[in-house]
């Protein structure tokens, strides 16, 4: 069994290595994100709660994101463990996730936390362009789509999300650092918390994201 945290900035590539890492060790990727974001594309409910927090780059309430996480939590294809993406976001969230594994006689194996300077962030969530109808991710610089504004794959029309816009990636970076930023310190406390460049290509940075997870 091997529980996983993901920690880091938005754009420090998380959502990526979390999918490499699920298919790595076979074990369910969990993205708060990606289940907020179907739920506002759905028009569910939650999706009409949480959108207006999502838009402004804010993070949605704690007890809207711990519901959804603890529900997860207790499917069948996380008995062999989970990564869990996004999620804590802040100290209060951090201590639910105990209570969490308290309640299923579980522990957090390792937290990896991906370290990418701002400027590197802006540079890569406001060139991302994403599908209206598939959900397809592309970015202008990195990753083009070879049809410019349409989908590769479905050809739905491309558009940035308001979360990729700079002025709202800047007021997602500045939530990070006010209530994201303390979990490395209380991650490190508990010695279970790993470092890592995030810089670089993919492969490289799973190969030190794989490294540190694997650590004695």
């Amino acid at each position: 069994m091997l529980n996983l945290i993901l920690l880091g900035p938005p754009g420090a590539g998380k959502g990526s290595q979390s999918k490499s890492l699920a298919e790595k060790y076979r074990i369910p990727q969990i993205s708060t994100g990606d289940i907020l974001r179907a739920a506002i594309r759905d028009k569910t409910d939650l999706g009409t709660r949480v959108k207006s927090y999502m838009d402004k780059g804010v993070l949605v309430p704690d007890n809207l994101v711990v519901e959804i996480v603890a529900e997860r939590l207790k499917k069948g294809d996380c008995k062999s463990g989970f990564i869990l993406d996004g999620f804590p976001r802040n100290i209060v969230q951090a201590e639910a996730v105990e209570k969490m594994m308290s309640v299923l006689e579980r522990k957090i194996d390792r937290v990896i936390n991906i370290e990418v300077l701002n400027k590197e962030i802006i540079k890569r969530l406001s060139g991302r362009r994403v599908c209206r109808d598939c959900g397809e991710c592309y970015h202008i610089i990195f990753n083009p789509s070879v049809n410019e504004k349409r989908c590769e794959r479905c050809g739905g029309e491309l558009y940035q999300r308001e979360d990729d816009k700079e002025d709202t990636i800047e007021a997602r970076l500045k939530v990070y650092e006010e209530q994201t930023a303390p979990l490395i310190d209380f991650y490190m406390n508990k010695g279970i918390l790993v470092s890592v460049n995030g810089m670089g290509g993919f492969g490289e940075v799973t190969e030190k994201v794989v490294n540190a997870i694997e650590r004695k």
